[in-house]
């Protein structure tokens, strides 16, 4: 039996050096692929994760069409060679899950109902894991949706709380993930204040609870902030030339 690493040292810091309240390095940029309609590249620390965004089209199979709407098709993806084990290629059942969970984050934010009978197709797929793949995800896919010019009410960001060694943290890494006491994946729209996507896995006591939303609140805003700022300098740089 592996023996549980030592998270947090007695002075406070995490095993990748980090406080507890402080975020991976965030890295973001937008555009990066040319046959997509928007596109985002996304890295939280060692996660790599690419989005891209194709539509409004007109959406087919007919037989999907919704008369008053956009249809949003969403699919998460964990390339076979994103995890230190080789990973099949097919859809597993947690990547079909998180597919619909970041799909419904999404469509709160999304002007569905500007575009009747059209699709709007998002596809993120993880590059490389290291923990936060589906925070991440939904970041560089609300990327990818802006830089396809698709209206939304705000942008999404995402980032993950956890509690390791009795302690919460944010944005937490693989071994936290695995050997932690618990994990809060939250996705936060900082423009309206509205938090479109909470799921906790592990215990957390009702004021843990209410310190842990407080804590992703905060970092998602730093993320946020990330985010508009990539959109800006790419709009810039685009009318410079």
């Amino acid at each position: 039996m592996v023996e549980k690493p030592k998270l947090i040292t007695n002075e406070g810091v995490r095993i990748d050096g980090r406080k507890p309240d402080e975020l991976r390095p965030v890295r973001m940029e937008v555009g990066v692929l040319k046959n997509a309609n928007g596109s985002a590249l996304v890295e939280y620390g060692k996660t790599k994760v690419i989005a891209a965004v194709y539509g409004p089209r007109e959406a087919l199979p007919k037989a999907v069409q919704l008369p008053d709407r956009a249809v949003l098709r969403v699919r998460y993806h964990m390339a076979p060679f994103s995890t230190e084990e080789h990973k099949s290629p097919a859809p597993s059942r947690r990547e079909i899950e998180l597919s619909k969970v970041i799909r419904e984050a999404l469509e709160s934010v999304i002007f569905v109902d500007q575009f009747p009978r059209a699709s709007i197709d998002v596809f993120i797929e993880v590059l490389q894991a290291d923990g936060g793949t589906r925070t991440a995800g939904l970041t560089a896919a609300s990327l990818a949706l802006a830089d396809a010019g698709i209206p939304m009410r705000d942008l999404v960001a995402g980032v993950a709380v956890g509690k390791v060694d009795g302690v919460l943290v944010l944005d937490i890494n693989e071994l936290e993930d695995e050997y932690g006491e618990a994990d809060m994946p939250f996705g936060y729209a900082a423009g309206v204040d509205e938090i479109v996507l909470l799921q906790l896995n592990g215990v957390l006591t009702p004021d843990e609870f209410k310190k842990a939303i407080e804590l992703a609140k905060k970092g998602a805003e730093k993320i946020y902030a990330q985010m508009k700022e990539t959109l800006h300098m790419k709009y810039l740089s685009t009318l410079e030339s």
